[in-house]
């Protein structure tokens, strides 16, 4: 019966497109509700019980506050798409979104990890991640089509909310792109693995890693640090946030206004007080 309602969760997640990890986060924790459960009837369950259920997750296994709000929505989806539940079952406890800061690249250290990549295809890589914006996912979803050198556009379907959108497109890295493209001639992905199909994400993390060692950068370097240092760098050069909105796909201008706090541009024009004692 549990793996008959787990297949029934799992189902509903692929009709209503939820990314493939999305789905596999969602299953494998309502599964982990549904053994802490095993003995109820989930239909039964008060919502008591479920916050009791995520306080003790917090108490015994620390989990993150990311982590609580994917239980949560995983529960909720079940409760609500599966069984229509009441209201009751929206009211779950949420803890308060903490406010980190991105962790930004400067332009020297970008051009170091790109010097030091000697792979094409690695290179292509990373230099598409940062000089459109794009998160690993929309990275690994590109389609050679996607590349439109008539326009120097960059086409990024069914991004993130399921939103298309466009960003831009370097004229150095169509030069690249098009020395990769003869080179691999790619099928359906403009990015493939070895044997062919979406490469892995992994994959690029690891590259990405390697590259950053090699580049001597002594700070851990994500994929989407790259990003978020396209961001940065684009406000620090003067493009209007509204612009920059558009082109990292936010859907809130809140969202993209804190690159204004990592901003080296805004920091420097504060004059430091430190500074009127050796004047």
């Amino acid at each position: 019966m549990p793996e008959k309602t787990l297949k029934k969760f799992e189902d509903l997640l692929i009709q209503k497109r939820y990314s493939i990890n999305t789905r596999k986060v969602y299953c494998h924790y309502f599964k982990d509700f549904q053994t802490y459960f095993r003995n109820y009837k989930l239909e039964n369950i008060s919502t008591e019980q479920i916050n009791n259920y995520i306080l003790k997750l917090i108490q015994t296994k620390n989990i993150s506050v990311s982590q609580q709000n994917q239980r949560i929505n995983a529960i909720k989806f079940y409760y609500e798409k599966i069984l229509g539940g009441e209201k009751q079952y929206y009211e779950l406890h949420r803890p308060k979104k903490e406010h980190k800061l991105p962790k930004v690249l400067s332009k020297n250290e970008v051009k170091r990890i790109f010097d030091v990549t000697n792979n094409l295809k690695h290179k292509c890589i990373l230099m598409l991640i940062y000089s459109a914006g794009l998160r690993r996912s929309e990275l690994l979803n590109l389609t050679p089509e996607d590349i439109d050198s008539e326009r120097m556009l960059i086409h990024i379907n069914g991004a993130k909310g399921k939103k298309d959108r466009i960003s831009l497109l370097s004229g150095n890295l169509l030069q690249l792109l098009r020395q990769y493209y003869k080179e691999y001639r790619p099928n359906k992905y403009l990015l493939e693995g070895q044997s062919g199909g979406k490469y892995s994400a992994s994959s690029v993390a690891n590259i990405l890693k390697k590259a950053a060692g090699k580049a001597e950068l002594r700070k851990v370097v994500t994929p989407h640090m790259l990003r978020h240092s396209f961001a940065t760098h684009l406000l620090e050069q003067g493009t209007d946030l509204r612009y920059i909105q558009e082109l990292l796909g936010h859907s809130s201008s809140k969202t993209t206004e804190i690159y204004t706090h990592v901003s080296k541009k805004a920091i420097n024009n504060i004059k430091n007080p430190i500074d009127d004692f050796f004047e």
